[in-house]
């Protein structure tokens, strides 16, 4: 998986700059725990940090060919799935190969094709290549930005990491948050580019950025595109059943110990089962592990976001598909620890506010960091599928904004409503919301003849796999990598993801319910008990013990701390004296404890009018 890093400088010698170098670089030992190498030449610097997943011997990085007319350098993150067809490929072509790694796949397959080979490339991806042939730099991210990746634009070059505290760690970026960061902070809507932090960019998923003396250019290789679905319901449903078989086949190729996440629901369920099914035909059992609290199952009350525990189901899938499971269950105070948040905000290196979440899910993947070092996830069906409930929410699908939004201010109270008065007037949230919305709205392209209802939907899914699944992902990459945990998200193929976008709506919900293609595909595997259950969100602690020490911390926040520059004191004050706090005011307590954590780690300078 790794942590890349690097410098591009066109006016100075970064050879004299090991050690800010080497500082980035440090900044990603948590993404890269088994070795570690850097590259400087004139011109550009490139560090590496290497979590060792396929050849251990054999890939290490930056990784180099050195030309009669300059070296072509690559650091790299991620997995390519279809490299073993690709070497194939380029073998046919004349290239030879030292090792067995997708590394070296990658670098001789941009010698073949130069910035074309994204076209491709199957797979989670985040790599630089400095062509010192023509004193370049080209920056490539997965379709879907899977794996992170951003840039900081300098007077003769660029920074660039897998994360941002990569790049704020060299001397000559001073961390800054203008209103805009705020803005995307507490917006909820991943504005593709936007990174937070004043002059930092994310290299957009789907692209190329390519950097010479001239400065940055960006080309697009992939976006989500309409096109007419022609098959019928029994045809869509083998393709994605047959599509799901290859997928899971290909994310299982690794040389180190590999397990299934299991929820429960309908989407880590037939990961599970298929990856059982086709492990078994090796003599293998597949692990699975599940997060659980602390009497969650004998104290659960149903609410309306989530209307059943997880384990029994849990329970139900592992007996069926024979996995050796464990579960992972969290105590309130293991929840509440000040340090697990203190690991949180290191790994997003934002303040989130998720708390609980956040923090099991951290949690959860430390644990199972002592069993395996990759796992296969869930995330990203209930986009591609259809299976939130906004999906089937009028007043949601009607909304003239992101449809997500509506949901979240029912249970976590209007945006905005933790700011300070005076920071709240300023930032015009709404407007920035809505004019992110139009943006991203207009990029739809229609189909010809399309219904004005099918063509909402199809809106609808463009947002919900061109922004909000962003968030998810992002959560999900930083939290298992700041264990060195490499998580592999099947449902993001880019196949998968492009088949089933241009399927209609009445095909994605042809029996009346939420992820009616994905159920069809892989009912024959899985239990009656998951195929009949609802949609339930990632879960979260009922525990009032959890809620009493968010409060206890918020009361130990200083009164003349800065996070008062942002958050309303007079709220949070309250809030931390009442005598329960669930929903919304246990998220504004989560948001103040992460806000005040962050200015504490990071100091941001703050230009808030």
């Amino acid at each position: 998986m790794c942590g890349i890093t690097g410098w591009v400088a066109f006016r100075q010698d970064l050879r004299t700059e090991r050690d800010a170098l080497d500082a980035m670089t440090e900044t990603m030992a948590c993404r890269g725990p088994d070795d570690r190498g850097t590259f400087t030449t004139d011109h550009a610097a490139l560090g590496h940090r290497r979590l060792a997943i396929i050849d251990l011997p054999g890939g290490r990085q930056p990784m180099r060919v050195d030309l009669p007319d300059g070296p072509v350098a690559l650091v790299y993150s991620g997995e390519t799935y279809n490299f073993t067809e690709l070497r194939d490929e380029l073998r046919r072509r004349g290239h030879r190969f030292d090792t067995s790694s997708d590394t070296e796949v990658v670098l001789h397959a941009y010698l073949e094709w130069g910035t074309a080979l994204a076209e491709r490339l199957n797979g989670m991806y985040a790599f630089a290549i400095w062509d010192g042939r023509h004193d370049k730099l080209v920056m490539v991210r997965d379709r879907m930005g899977i794996k992170p990746f951003y840039y900081y634009e300098t007077p003769d070059g660029v920074l660039f990491g897998s994360e941002p505290k990569a790049i704020l760690a060299n001397p000559a970026v001073e961390p800054t948050v203008t209103l805009d960061g705020i803005r995307e902070l507490f917006g909820f809507v991943k504005t593709p580019g936007h990174a937070v932090w004043d002059g930092m960019r994310e290299v957009e998923p789907g692209t190329v950025v390519t950097v010479d003396r001239r400065g940055p250019r960006t080309t697009r290789y992939w976006s989500l595109r309409t096109r007419e679905h022609t098959d019928d319901r029994d045809t869509t449903v083998a393709r994605v059943r047959e599509l799901l078989e290859d997928i899971v086949a290909r994310q299982l190729v690794a040389d180190v110990p590999r397990c299934v996440l299991l929820s429960g629901g309908l989407d880590s369920s037939a990961l599970t089962a298929i990856a059982a099914k086709q492990l078994g035909e090796h003599d293998e059992r597949v692990r699975s592990f599940a997060v659980d609290f602390a009497g969650q199952a004998e104290n659960f009350v149903p609410d309306e976001m989530r209307s059943t525990p997880d384990t029994p189901y849990v329970h139900d899938v592992a007996e069926l598909a024979g996995t050796d499971h464990q579960d992972i269950v969290l105590s309130a105070d293991e929840l509440a620890d000040p340090e697990v948040r203190r690991r949180v905000v290191r790994a997003r290196d934002l303040p989130t506010g998720l708390g609980d979440m956040d923090a099991s899910l951290l949690l959860l993947f430390r644990a199972i960091r002592g069993h395996s070092t990759v796992a296969l996830s869930g995330e990203s069906a209930d986009e591609v599928f259809g299976g939130y409930r906004q999906f089937f929410n009028p007043e949601a699908r009607e909304a003239d904004t992101f449809p997500w939004l509506v949901r979240f201010a029912r249970h976590r109270g209007e945006r905005g409503g933790l700011l300070a008065p005076g920071l709240l007037e300023n930032l015009r949230l709404d407007d920035y919301v809505h004019d992110a919305y139009r943006t991203s709205v207009s990029r739809v392209e229609p189909l010809p003849g399309e219904s004005a209802f099918e063509s909402r939907m199809r809106e609808i899914c463009y947002l919900h796999l061109t922004h909000f699944v962003r968030i998810l992902l992002d959560r999900k990459d930083r939290a298992s990598m700041a264990v060195g945990l490499e998580v592999r998200v099947p449902f993001c193929d880019h196949r998968l993801v492009e088949y089933v976008y241009n399927t209609p709506w009445a095909l994605k919900s042809f029996d009346g319910r939420e992820k009616s293609l994905l159920r069809a595909a892989t009912a024959d595997v899985l239990p009656r008990s998951v195929v009949e259950r609802v949609k339930s969100p990632y879960p979260s602690t009922q525990d009032p013990a959890y809620a009493r020490k968010l409060q206890e911390h918020v009361r130990g926040i200083a009164a003349d701390h800065p996070v008062f520059e942002i958050v309303d004191r007079t709220l949070v004050s309250q809030l931390a004296a009442a005598g329960q706090v669930v929903g919304p005011m246990r998220y504004a307590l989560e948001r103040t404890l992460d806000l005040a954590l962050w200015l504490d780690m990071y100091r941001p300078v703050l230009k808030l009018s």
